[in-house]
């Protein structure tokens, strides 16, 4: 057994310990958004601790069984017992390490989380930003398929239909962990309605799947934040509220900036922003510490980064390609529909694959 892996899965359990300290404090009962929070660490934990104690209690047996072994005088019939006992150990400790390393792949803390999507047009004017339509309508009916729940932050429309950019949350099971590898920059190959003459243009729109990260995961300095209101409006300056209710709220030292307008509570909106501002400076430090990183330790999937071109959606072959992993579906029309779990699928199993490769580097 790999002294690596032991010393990550005895963290693993003295945070699992800690947890359950945290969980008794009457402070933290009595603060329900940090208790919630914890409880789903606890609970996602409690699967990968059960295999460390059990792999734990393996090992001893197995040292007692081979301090048996070694004894000059042992019995002969004992000693034949504890070599069969020992095997058993063994084929036991084998089975604990590959389930253990599935859960290391699978278990990331990030997974089961919810997430907020960011969708915006790129190249190609109004076709660029009907595409982008389009794609949110995909993920709405996919999200649907999945019974998750679509909540709309922010939008700029065009005259035409399509959105120059639409921010929006999606909730439910394991969402961040079918959803994440959507973040790229996503590319259409068709002739546009805004063609006269039928000639294929190719157009490209930017999704970002950020995992939503919760009040106590990461700290946000109230003087570190300017918050400014105003009116929202609807495409070419229509008026949609008479108050100023939307919300744009800059964080100083990033100098990122998120903006909310879609309820017509000021206080809604500003919870709605400062929810988008968490993920994205999650993914701002993520960002860096993937950049840390020496190449071998890297995603192989892709770093999730707009400007990676990830997928081709070809409509004259009817075609959706993943360049990625080199995967294609000719039923272009189902997966504007909302039908991604070929495509999905894939990119999961593909992403385990390498994790695992890593894993045994790592180890």
């Amino acid at each position: 057994m790999n002294d690596n892996l032991l010393k990550k899965l005895e963290k693993i359990y003295q945070r699992y310990i800690e947890l359950e300290k945290l969980l008794s404090d009457p402070k933290i009962i009595a603060d329900t958004g940090r208790y919630t929070t914890y409880m789903k660490e606890h609970g996602s934990l409690s699967k990968m601790v059960n295999k460390y104690l059990q792999l734990t209690e393996t090992l001893s047996r197995k040292e007692e069984t081979k301090c048996l072994l070694n004894q000059e005088n042992a019995d002969k019939e004992l000693a034949e017992m504890a070599k069969d006992e020992l095997g058993e150990l063994e084929r036991q400790e084998e089975v604990l390490f590959d389930e253990i390393k599935g859960l290391l792949v699978s278990d990331d803390r990030t997974s089961s989380k919810n997430v907020i999507a960011e969708i915006r047009a790129g190249t190609g004017g109004d076709e660029a930003a009907i595409f982008a339509a389009d794609l949110f309508r995909m993920y709405t009916k996919y999200a649907e398929s999945q019974g998750w729940k679509v909540e709309l932050f922010d939008s700029s429309g065009t005259d035409l239909g399509g959105f120059k950019e639409i921010t929006f949350s999606i909730e439910g099971k394991n969402v961040y962990q079918r959803l994440r590898f959507e973040s790229g920059t996503h590319r259409v190959q068709r002739v546009p309605q805004t063609e006269a003459s039928g000639r294929v243009h190719t157009s490209t729109a930017t999704v970002a799947i950020l995992p939503e990260i919760e009040e106590v995961e990461i700290d946000i300095n109230p003087n570190d934040i300017l918050v400014d209101t105003f009116r929202a409006s609807g495409p070419g300056g229509q008026k949609v509220n008479k108050t100023s209710s939307a919300v744009r709220i800059t964080h100083i030292p990033s100098g990122l900036v998120v903006k909310c307008l879609d309820e017509k509570s000021q206080h809604k909106n500003r919870a709605k922003a400062m929810r988008i501002l968490r993920s994205r400076l999650y993914e701002l430090i993520e960002g860096q510490k993937r950049n840390e990183r020496d190449q071998i330790r890297r995603d192989q999937i892709g770093t999730g980064d707009r400007s990676e071109k990830i997928r081709t959606y070809n409509y004259s072959q009817n075609r959706v390609t993943d360049h990625r992993i080199n995967f294609s579906v000719h039923n272009l029309e189902q997966v504007m529909l909302g039908r991604l779990d070929d495509i999905i699928e894939a990119l999961m199993n593909h992403y385990k694959e390498e994790q695992l490769k890593q894993l045994a580097v790592s180890i």
